[in-house]
């Protein structure tokens, strides 16, 4: 058979053949580490080679541990099936429920389009506020969903800036007549306005990403690092929905100007140079965004509700116990009321609250229609738009991080990682940050976070370094993945939309990974270092460090 014809059967064969080989390669392990390590060490590297290659679906290979960790002997059911619904679901799947709201009415929409009014129309401006819009959103709805609502309005906006996008590719190709003065002009405006539309579009999946970082149910990541602090270190309470936010909100806003800055520079953003035609062309981008906000009429009674109980949803998670003041939650029982009973208490109320003002004289009025009334949501709307499979894969993630808990395999990778102690923590964590930023380039954040946390968690043990001071640079570095289209969801839309170029995202994304790098390690190393008490080894860490040091 032709070797390229062959090879091509191999390509369209590759997920059966990874199916069927990686158990196989993997059989070693069984044998040359200690049984119940090397079984489990077995069952996370067959889930690892499976999340990344994508050969079995993410959310069905997050099952495995159900199968695996039982009939292997490295946990029993009855322990494995609980970690697929923790207090930390819940709390994901509040947040979900809470954005599906906010999508049903079209409140994002209002805000994406009032924020663009504040900032104005000149490129440097609509840029940030893109950024912004689509930051803020992201923090409470998924980063896809805010990309794929952004990316209309973004396009609508350039059209009116710069007309067509096929008149001006074509105006940027036009080299045969390019000598005529007016056509050299023509030319290089036309490649100035096509600098600018990328800009634009490339601004908005970065954005996203960014903003999902600021707090805890804006991206998974952020979920199973709670997840598994609860399981390898049970004492530690340190990181909630207010105590993350205080520390990620401020390190979001850093990235979001330096970003800002880099692409505007890189896209032309900032040229402040006067153009009649420029003029003319923002002042009719200007009337498309008054046009399109005008065409949503006045708040209307069910937006008006969804915006209080978003608010109410903001506030008493951030207040529940914020840990630089004291929270709400001290009139209840000490730990009986997490940010999870606080998610769902909200949520809970969106299923019944009336969509239309209800009013006292439709009982007393014989002639007012007797239709039932419409809730600010449905669970069949809830069914829809809450993404199932990422519950399963966060549950996955905590079942493979409580068989290598259980099984010992976590204490044996310390072991192995003790020549890494010599690395002074700084400069640890931008190597952490750098290699976790590069690894989630070529698979899923959430697998990602899940594969190395455990890992991260013992090598900081070995090295006696607070656990939180590698854990949560680990954590906000995997959602910085800029440099390729396949890299998340956002940047996969955005690239979907013909107008980019994969060079155009690695020339961009490789200076953005770099300062993200270096936000995340300043955030760690000044305001985070304090509120984390990061700079001292915990006592919610020393039961953990003193078992495995006797083993």
């Amino acid at each position: 058979m032709d070797p390229q014809k062959f090879s091509r059967k191999l390509w369209s064969a590759r997920k059966q053949l990874i199916l069927m080989l990686a158990p196989l390669l993997l059989l070693p392990l069984l044998f040359v580490v200690p049984p119940k390590e090397g079984k489990c060490l077995y069952v996370v590297l067959l889930m690892a080679v499976y999340w990344c290659t994508e050969a079995l679906p993410l959310a069905v290979t997050a099952m495995l541990p159900v199968c695996l960790f039982p009939t292997m002997g490295i946990l029993p059911s009855k322990k494995v099936c609980p970690q697929y619904f923790l207090e930390t679901n819940f709390l994901f799947l509040s947040g979900l429920v809470m954005a599906s709201a906010i999508e049903e009415w079209g409140l994002h929409r209002r805000i994406a389009l009032k924020v663009l009014k504040i900032v104005g129309v000149k490129p440097a401006w609509l840029i940030l506020g893109m950024m912004i819009t689509s930051s803020f959103l992201s923090m409470w709805l998924s980063n896809t969903a805010t990309t794929a609502m952004m990316l209309p309005i973004a396009n609508a906006i350039l059209e009116s800036l710069f007309g067509n996008l096929e008149t001006l590719k074509e105006n940027c190709k036009d080299k045969n007549r390019s000598e005529q003065k007016n056509l050299k002009e023509v030319r290089k405006e036309a490649e100035y306005q096509m600098k600018v539309w990328k800009g634009f579009l490339i601004s908005i999946p970065y954005a996203a990403s960014i903003g999902g970082t600021a707090t805890l149910t804006g991206t998974a990541p952020n979920l199973i690092l709670v997840g598994q602090l609860k399981s390898y270190f049970p004492e530690c309470d340190l990181i909630n929905f207010g105590s993350w936010f205080v520390f990620a909100f401020p390190l979001m806003l850093l990235f979001l100007i330096l970003g800002w800055i880099w692409i505007a520079f890189l896209y032309g953003g900032l040229n402040t140079r006067k153009h009649d035609e420029r003029e003319a062309a923002e002042a009719k981008a200007k009337a498309v965004i008054d046009e399109d906000y005008k065409k949503l009429g006045p708040i209307k009674f069910a937006e008006g509700s969804i915006t209080f109980f978003f608010i109410m949803f903001a506030i008493l998670l951030f207040t529940r116990d914020p840990k630089f003041v004291t929270g709400w939650s001290v009139f209840f029982t000490k730990g009986y009321v997490s940010d999870a009973v606080t998610g769902v208490i909200i949520i809970s109320i969106l299923f019944f609250f009336p969509s239309q003002c209800p009013s006292l004289c439709w009982w007393f009025d014989s002639r007012a229609s007797n239709t039932p009334y419409v809730p600010l949501l449905s669970w069949r709307k809830a069914q829809e738009c809450v993404p199932w499979n990422i519950i399963l894969l966060l549950g996955g993630g905590f079942a493979m991080a409580k068989g290598c808990e259980e099984s010992g395999l976590a204490v044996w990778i310390g072991n192995h990682l003790q020549p890494l102690a010599q690395v002074p923590p700084a400069v640890a964590v931008i190597l952490i940050t750098a290699f976790i930023a590069c690894f989630t380039e070529f698979a899923s954040n959430t697998a990602t976070i899940i594969i190395f946390l455990p890992v991260i968690a013992e090598l900081a043990i070995r090295v006696n370094v607070n656990p939180l001071y590698f854990m949560i640079p680990a954590t906000t570095g995997c959602s910085y993945a800029f440099m390729l289209p396949v890299s998340t969801p956002p940047n996969s839309i955005a690239f979907a939309s013909g107008h980019l170029m994969v060079k155009d995202m690695v020339k961009t994304g490789f200076v953005m990974n770099i300062l993200g790098i270096l936000c995340v390690s300043l955030a760690m190393n000044t305001w985070g270092l304090h509120m984390f008490s990061l700079h001292t080894y915990p006592d919610w860490a020393r039961p953990l460090n003193m078992n495995t040091d006797a083993q």
